[in-house]
């Protein structure tokens, strides 16, 4: 499938660089296929939905992982970004470097200042490899925990690469940029649909007969990545580590029987749902690393609506939407945001997903 049908034109000033306060004030373009949309706002969930429905929401916690250091080799030094996106071991990370053309294997970068570190005083990484686009292999000079600590009281918020690249991250994204649901530290993004979410607004969803259910997956760097190749076959998707407890499974399932519908909040937890479903749409307990792809054509199994974001043009996840609720209705249905101002986006307003066929295999 060509990559060229999900593109689309955004006016730069749509892009939101900070949440709408209070989270749940948010917008919410309702999209149901072939019956046109409806311009709501993210507090009307409770009443789009119905009592028996069950929300199914990401409770992962996203780690400060975007560090600013200098890179020393010999008589020179140089100003480096590093995002980690994936730990791989006690003491290694693979990362992105800005600019990674910097940077050569045998290179240290120094993160920090003296004293502010309180276990060794100075944070350092060893570049240990080096691919393409600024990919990197560090190792730091420390271990496990020691290492987390340092990584918590140095880094900013990862923000993506189109807030980023418009403002710093401040003190304030640490609370912005994480799920009023995060719990389960391993996330280097977050999972965006869940940040409009409040106490109050949990409140009436329970109380008009809708259940909440958590399921972990951690979110890569690679979900803001575009997709570079003319078609879609050639993609190799990101892996992320997810888990489905077998009482969510259980309880989940139980909803279905019941005539409810799953409703997951953000395609973080449509793809781990996806890639727990069994063939007949029973969702088994999962634990492991998923890289799923859809595109139209797939035939959902475990999930009857989506609450999501908007997204980014030639993504992965403006494809997984397209396949939920139609190409032509998601190409419509962005033309409409953007005409009457919807906000796009990590930071930006939401929109509620019908399908276009019965979220069921046939």
């Amino acid at each position: 499938m060509r990559t060229d049908i999900f593109d689309f034109e955004l006016p730069e000033e749509a892009i939101a660089l900070h949440p709408a306060k209070p989270r749940d004030s948010a917008r919410m373009l309702v999209v149901e296929p072939g019956r046109g949309f409806d311009d709501r706002g993210v507090g009307d969930l409770g009443q789009l939905l119905r009592p028996g429905d069950a929300l199914v929401l990401n409770d992962t916690r996203v780690i400060p992982v975007a560090l600013s250091g200098t890179r020393t080799r010999e008589d020179s030094t140089a100003a480096i970004d590093v995002t980690l996106i994936e730990r791989l071991d006690e003491s290694q990370w693979q990362a992105f470097a800005r600019p990674g053309k910097r940077l050569r294997v045998g290179d240290r970068i120094r993160f920090g200042a003296e004293g502010k570190i309180c276990f060794a005083g100075v944070l350092d990484a060893t570049v240990i490899g080096k691919g393409e686009g600024g990919l990197v292999t560090l190792a730091f000079n420390l271990h496990g925990g020691y290492l987390d600590d340092a990584i918590r009281l140095l880094g900013d918020m990862p923000l993506p690469p189109y807030i980023a690249g418009k403002r710093a991250a401040s003190q304030r994204d640490r609370d912005d940029y994480q799920t009023m649901f995060a719990e389960k530290e391993g996330a280097v993004a977050a999972p965006t649909a869940a940040l409009h979410f409040t106490p109050e607004l949990m409140a009436a969803i329970a109380a008009r007969g809708i259940s909440s259910h958590f399921v972990t997956l951690h979110v890569g760097a690679g979900t803001f990545l575009p997709v570079k190749v003319d078609d879609t076959d050639q993609h190799v998707m990101h892996v992320e580590t997810g888990e489905i407890s077998p009482e969510t499974a259980s309880a989940l399932n139980a909803v279905r029987a019941n005539g409810g519908r799953i409703v997951a909040v953000g395609t973080t937890a449509l793809r781990l749902l996806e890639s727990a479903a069994s063939a007949d749409g029973k969702i088994q307990p999962f634990s492991g690393r998923t890289g799923i792809f859809i595109t139209p054509g797939y035939r959902f199994r475990a999930v009857d609506v989506l609450m999501t974001n908007f997204h980014l043009p030639r993504s992965t996840l403006f494809m997984l939407v397209s396949a939920f609720s139609g190409l032509e209705t998601m190409h419509a249905a962005y033309a409409h945001a953007i005409a009457h101002g919807y906000r796009f986006y990590s930071y930006g307003d939401a929109s509620l997903l019908f399908p276009c066929a019965p979220a069921s295999v046939t």
